[in-house]
């Protein structure tokens, strides 16, 4: 998307609700989410476009499954796009993510989902994890972008494409608590990496917002 770009909307729109502990904040992300669409040029939808629609998972039993989890998230990425704007950026995030997912590639993560400007991943192995949260950083530096990344490990939902559980959660919590280009884990992927060779920083208790207990998180040293 971006200047001279067509967009066609091809379902009907979704509402979308974001909590902002205060009415400026509000105002300042409606704001932004208007500057970032401003440029897009839209023309209506002049013959059908075919649509694969998953199919609903009505009925399909839940699974668990248990796995090392990665989030990583783009650092200041709104202050980014509006400063190079919708072409640009645009072009930015597909390299991004072309690069996140050759390390993926190479470290057999399993791609949950993506957001805006970030990715949840999930890993058979903790080592597996690190590594490529660690190659990720290096590798998207040369777009001059800056991520931070939670390591998690725990149980989760699977049904069908979907995944669900509070272990997603802890992770993504993990990540909104790490510094600009810092890899932070929690406890749980500490203790699973006990014997290995990685180092770790203790960065002490912390509370995890919408988790009920505080977690002792760690920096994973390259």
């Amino acid at each position: 998307m971006g200047d001279g770009r067509k967009i066609y909307w091809t379902v009907p729109p979704r509402e979308k609700e974001i909590r902002c502990k205060a009415v400026t904040a509000a105002n300042d992300y409606m704001k932004s989410a208007i500057a970032r669409r401003r440029s897009h040029s839209c023309e209506p939808l002049t013959s059908s476009i075919a649509i694969r629609r998953r199919a609903a998972n009505r009925g399909v039993a839940l699974q668990q499954a248990l796995a090392t989890i990665l989030i990583v998230d783009i650092v200041q990425s709104t202050e980014k796009a509006a400063r190079l704007g919708d072409a640009r950026w645009t072009k930015v995030m597909n390299h991004y993510y072309a690069a996140v997912r050759k390390e993926l590639t190479a470290l057999r993560g399993q791609e949950v989902v993506t957001t805006g400007d970030g990715m949840l991943v999930t890993f058979a192995t903790p080592a597996a994890g690190v590594k490529c949260a660690h190659a990720i950083r290096e590798s998207v530096r040369t777009l001059g972008l800056e991520v931070r990344a939670g390591l998690h490990a725990g149980e989760y939902q699977v049904s069908g494409p979907d995944a669900v559980g509070l272990a997603l959660h802890i992770g993504s919590r993990v990540a909104a608590k790490a510094r600009v280009g810092e890899v932070l884990a929690s406890s749980a992927v500490r203790e699973l990496m006990s014997e290995s060779d990685v180092r770790f920083e203790d960065r002490g208790m912390r509370q995890l917002k919408g988790v009920p207990k505080r977690w002792r998180l760690y920096r994973v040293l390259a």
